[in-house]
């Protein structure tokens, strides 16, 4: 799976809207939405809110999770564990990419909102691959890998499987070359 493909999941989270127009309800394929009136909020999909947001015909309310304090919590949280925690959004990462690059000015400090949501992405990076090293130079077969992301889990998918692949065969080779010798 593409990036890009991740994203298009991610995009169907509900997020909350303040529209500035009047409109009845849409109906659309994946659900009823609105109705939109001035000032009174409203959950819509993210694809629908961005949407909204470029065209100037709402702000958008930034989850709960996206802002400072939280994120700031979240990291030294993440930084303490040797293990993965759970995330506030499954798309946490697609989530706050979309808002921050789209609704910028929607989003209280928004430039320290970014630099928190990429550290925690890279302390997580960190800890994956710094798990993957382990598991193939101890040659384990399997891994427990709870609390990862799509997005996460996309990363590292074609890293991993590369190296399964050619500890795989390296182990195929080591095991015909021992086993000829002993012929």
């Amino acid at each position: 799976m593409e990036p890009a493909e991740v994203e298009f999941l991610a995009e169907k989270e509900q997020i909350t809207i303040v529209p500035n127009f009047s409109e009845n309800k849409l109906y659309l394929i994946s659900g009823e939405f609105g109705p939109f009136n001035p000032s009174m909020q409203t959950r819509v999909p993210l694809w629908l809110a961005i949407n909204l947001r470029q065209r100037q015909k709402c702000h958008i309310v930034p989850p709960d999770w996206l802002n400072v304090d939280y994120l700031t919590e979240k990291k030294s949280e993440e930084a303490a564990e040797s293990f993965f925690t759970a995330m506030p959004s499954p798309n946490y990462m697609e989530v706050s990419s979309l808002v921050l690059n789209n609704a910028a000015e929607d989003v209280p400090k928004a430039d320290e909102v970014r630099t928190l949501v990429k550290d925690i992405w890279d302390l997580r990076q960190a800890k994956l691959k710094k798990g993957v090293d382990q598991m193939i130079s101890q040659q384990e077969t399997f891994a427990k890998l709870d609390n990862l992301t799509l997005m996460e889990m996309n990363c590292i998918r074609p890293f991993l499987t590369a190296a399964l692949d050619h500890l795989h065969l390296l182990h195929n080779h080591a095991t015909s070359y021992t086993s000829s010798q002993a012929d």
